[in-house]
């Protein structure tokens, strides 16, 4: 088969395989959820103004946005895309005063369970064909995200004698899943400073941390990869430690914010993947790697995700606008507000203060 066309089958079985997951996925396919997002900002002065950048989600095939509505009593709000990485914020701002910081969103999601097919990865993969340049860039590296000491030395003792791109991905994540675990005494989903890790010989954090290591190691390997911030939205199908709601389908998410990866095969395109969620499984469900729960999501989450969650932008150590007092932002995973010259906790919704919640639509 011409390489074109066994690219249009890839394409048309994309959609189809979709359809064709276990049964634990099987009635799961399409989801739509009610996201609202309340902010009343808080401050130990009476008198002060306020900024508030919120991340939105990004359209794809897998996830839409199909309305969205704000309110509140903020003296300016847009919505604008930042950077180079198209990174969609909502913006408002409140001048010097002592009446109430308020905003109310309301988001309409539909998300569709997210898989790309594993024969025909590998089958591209083998090809090594060459990386797009506007892909380039996600083999770079960047403050949190080195490429080269003790990473590169990893990076390379674990791909040794392999040849195509989907292998060492497969061997690099076979390696972060069985080397890192959750620590749940990291605050929120950690700092993700995969140097800082390999230095300290420390392999255990939350989904940042373990997404970022994942990212170094198969961008030193030479494969492009990203981190993918989000937030989960209900009940998951797998596992309860993955995503949970009320009989109704109403849960409160603010702090359910987790951070994903792709990798990218020329002639494939982006694929997901995440090998937090392996460390999480093991940890709540007290379960290890041998155990067949363990196995099935280690097989799954290679090449897939559970759409139970949105996904809002992958930048790193970016610039807000307007330019906020304090930057760069290592990411923008969670709402980030200032007040004069302070950063406002947002790893703590109750002192921001702030409320998410999610309704699933039946």
């Amino acid at each position: 088969m011409k390489r074109r066309d066994f690219i249009k089958v890839s394409a048309l079985t994309f959609g189809a395989v979709s359809l064709m997951q276990s049964n634990v996925f099987a009635d799961t396919n399409r989801r739509r959820f009610k996201v609202v997002a309340d902010f009343d900002i808080k401050y130990d002065e009476k008198n002060f103004p306020a900024k508030l950048w919120f991340p939105l989600p990004y359209d794809s095939a897998y996830q839409k946005v199909k309305s969205l509505k704000f309110s509140g009593n903020y003296d300016n709000s847009n919505i604008n895309s930042q950077n180079s990485d198209d990174v969609k914020i909502l913006f408002a701002s409140w001048k010097k005063s002592d009446k109430k910081k308020k905003m109310h969103i309301e988001m309409e999601i539909e998300t569709t369970y997210r898989t790309v097919n594993l024969k025909y990865i590998k089958k591209m993969s083998q090809e090594n064909l060459p990386i797009p340049q506007n892909v380039k860039k996600f083999i770079e590296a960047s403050s949190h995200i080195p490429t080269d000491g003790k990473i590169k030395e990893i990076a390379d003792k674990v791909t040794k004698g392999l040849n195509d791109r989907f292998s060492k991905v497969q061997a690099i994540y076979d390696w972060v899943t069985e080397t890192t675990f959750r620590d749940p005494k990291v605050i929120g989903c950690g700092v993700g400073d995969a140097g800082k890790m390999v230095q300290s010989g420390y392999f255990g954090g939350k989904c940042t941390d373990i997404s970022s290591l994942f990212v170094a190691l198969t961008r030193a390997a030479g494969i492009p990869c990203r981190d993918i911030f989000g937030i989960r939205l209900g009940l998951s199908h797998f596992s309860k430690a993955l995503g949970k709601s009320d009989k109704s389908g109403f849960a409160n998410i603010s702090t359910w914010q987790h951070c994903r990866a792709e990798y990218y095969i020329p002639g494939i395109g982006w694929v997901p993947t995440d090998p937090a969620d392996i460390t999480k499984l093991e940890l709540v469900e007290k379960l290890d790697l041998n155990d067949k729960k363990t196995k099935e999501l280690r097989a799954k989450y290679i090449n897939s995700w559970e759409m139970n969650w949105v996904g809002f932008n992958w930048g790193r150590d970016f610039i807000l606008s307007p330019k906020p007092e304090q930057f760069p932002i290592n990411m923008l995973g969670y709402p980030y507000a200032e007040v004069n010259d302070d950063v406002l906790n947002y790893y703590s919704p109750r002192a921001f203060s702030y409320k998410i919640t999610s309704q699933e639509e039946k």
